[in-house]
């Protein structure tokens, strides 16, 4: 049975991650999304259930304690988790599954998905960051320097992932997204299970 690829892809708030994994969705119906378990309040815009499963504190404590999370973290205050049953769901029926989640989550999902690939999504400086949260206008200057801080932190994990992509001109962080995920769909165990009968032919 061909079981797809679980890619975590992670990055720094501003870092531009949401943007770029919108825009593989749009292009390859192969590729689905976790929505994630959280405890903070929606933004502007998003739709619960589509962007988050927006829980709060208690339900979020309770589904933890009765382990349906593939991994959890803390985050700027508020609680994000990934369900262990649409992961594995997603995976089953042969389709690729982005994870976006942060470094200890991503921490946690190799531990049991050693086979997961994990992309960080770098922005092109700091100042480049910090112009980005700005432009975003959802938060005030305090809560900023607060995000660069653990943005800087976050960075710092970058040498624990598979690979690193630099979102400095989008479509060229977006086709090394492409890349990664076409890459790993020519290895030759993914090959052999969809073309075993070809593959027997030749040979």
């Amino acid at each position: 049975m061909i079981s797809g690829n679980l890619f975590i892809i992670t990055a720094a708030s501003g870092a531009g991650k949401t943007s770029l994994v919108r825009e593989l969705l749009a292009a390859d119906p192969q590729i689905k999304l976790s929505v994630s378990y959280t405890t903070r309040k929606p933004r502007p815009g998003e739709v619960d259930a589509e962007h988050y499963h927006f829980v709060d504190e208690a339900t979020f404590l309770e589904m933890l304690g009765e382990g349906d999370f593939l991994e959890s973290a803390e985050v700027h205050g508020a609680r994000y988790g990934t369900s262990q049953t649409r992961v594995d769901s997603v995976l089953k029926q042969g389709n690729d599954l982005i994870l976006e989640i942060d470094w200890q989550g991503a921490e946690q999902v190799r531990r049991l998905y050693p086979q997961a690939i994990s992309i960080f999504i770098l922005p092109p400086s700091i100042e480049a960051l910090e112009q980005r949260l700005h432009d975003r206008g959802q938060d005030s200057k305090e809560v900023i320097a607060k995000r660069l801080a653990v943005a800087r932190d976050e960075m710092s994990h970058v040498a624990e992932f598979d690979y690193v992509t630099i979102n400095d001109v989008f479509e060229v962080a977006l086709d090394d997204l492409r890349a990664i995920i076409r890459a790993q769909r020519l290895k030759l165990q993914a090959q052999t299970e969809r073309h075993q009968a070809l593959i027997n032919a030749l040979i």
